[in-house]
């Protein structure tokens, strides 16, 4: 038996921050970061809380750590919340997350006592429709995804207006996570009929507005489509799970402090390679992760009249939309420390592998295949 389902109301389009005049008479915590607070974004959330009392804790850092969410706790136990806004990316998120979660426990507060609004600025994680938050442990350069339907935001505000100020890059980045997080819940051990659905749009909408996003940043209604996308696609992989990219990607990212975004995009051409297997022909049939990949190339238009031909045109254009993003293929043409990389190889070989998300691929991975794919992306 298997289950698709999501708690969280979402509202989106222009205007949709207007949800938050609803709340009135509410102790705040307003949960974001210093970039965000810098760009006055809290402010704008704020300005629709006119009745409440609102508190900023803008300690949130990339890649969260225990400590920060630890901060966060006691900036929510000094000001006695009621209501947790994340106003920020999927670090911002992950991390508001974990505080709520824990501060309910901490300070044993019923669930149905203490609102949250994910607001997300980014189009990338899903993190505001997920039951996961990914948190890092610094001292031993470890990432931890959390996994717990008490974690999920009762409430997703999605407006595109708050993501124009992401600068190029960051749309790139995050863009290219939306299509990593659709590929692989569509060919995870967990994809289901409803998945499939999500992941299926979610990719037709990062290929045909992703570039538009990222030249020109003041394009709302390419901003409100990565918005829809990037949730579409959280749906979809907290139900069906995500594979091998991930595993690797939070194993990399951990270790060497690169984009996540970024570092799933550089993997992902080499990954849908792997998972396609196309050398496995029994009977004349290929993986079932060959021929998703050939429906993906027929619904986005691409010449497939074969699945060889189908995976094949699939990666060439995944190649092809990195370089339009100006997104590196290797760790080496990023900047990579390679002394640095060949050192810690053995510990990003065993993360990858422990990592929860490595499970769920559609093709069993050892380690002489996360080996074989580090290698394509080290250059």
């Amino acid at each position: 038996m298997q289950e698709f389902s999501f708690s969280t109301r979402i509202f989106f389009g222009e205007g949709a921050l207007e949800r938050l005049s609803r709340v009135e008479d509410k102790r705040v915590l307003i949960v974001t970061d210093r970039f965000m607070a810098g760009m006055k974004v809290p402010d704008k959330v704020a300005s629709h809380l006119t009745r409440c009392t609102v508190t900023v804790f803008d300690g949130v850092v990339p890649d969260p750590p225990i400590e920060v969410v630890t901060a966060g706790v006691m900036a929510f136990q000094a000001c006695n919340a009621e209501v947790v806004i994340a106003v920020g990316g999927g670090s911002t998120i992950d991390a508001a997350k974990a505080i709520r979660a824990i501060a309910k426990q901490v300070l044993n507060i019923e669930t149905d006592k203490l609102e949250c609004f994910a607001v997300p600025t980014t189009s990338g994680t899903g993190s505001e429709v997920t039951d996961y938050a990914v948190i890092t442990d610094k001292a031993r350069g470890v990432k931890y995804p959390l996994d717990s339907q008490a974690l999920r935001p009762p409430v997703a505000i999605l407006d595109p207006e708050l993501t124009v100020s992401a600068p190029p890059v960051v749309t790139a980045d995050a863009g290219m996570d939306v299509l990593t997080h659709a590929l692989e819940a569509y060919v995870s051990t967990g994809a289901n009929d409803f998945s499939d659905a999500m992941c299926e749009k979610a990719i037709t909408l990062v290929f045909r507005f992703l570039p538009l996003a990222f030249l020109d940043g003041e394009d709302l209604l390419a901003r409100e489509k990565m918005h829809n996308a990037s949730c579409m696609a959280g749906l979809a992989f907290n139900s069906a799970g995500l594979g091998v990219n991930h595993g690797m990607a939070h194993a990399l990212g951990g270790k060497l402090h690169i984009a996540h975004g970024r570092v799933n995009a550089m993997l992902l051409p080499k990954v849908v390679r792997f998972n396609a297997d196309l050398t496995n022909v029994r009977a004349g049939e290929y993986t079932l992760a060959a021929k998703k990949y050939q429906r993906i190339a027929r619904i986005l238009d691409f010449p497939a009249p074969s699945v060889r031909l189908g995976v094949n045109y699939l990666i060439q254009e995944l190649e092809a939309l990195n370089r339009t993003l100006q997104i590196p293929a290797t760790l080496k043409q990023w900047g990579a420390d390679m002394a640095q990389v060949r050192a810690l190889r053995p510990e990003l070989v065993a993360a990858a592998m422990a990592d929860v998300t490595t499970g769920m691929n559609p093709r069993p991975v050892r380690e002489a295949d996360v080996e074989a794919i580090l290698d394509q992306i080290i250059d």
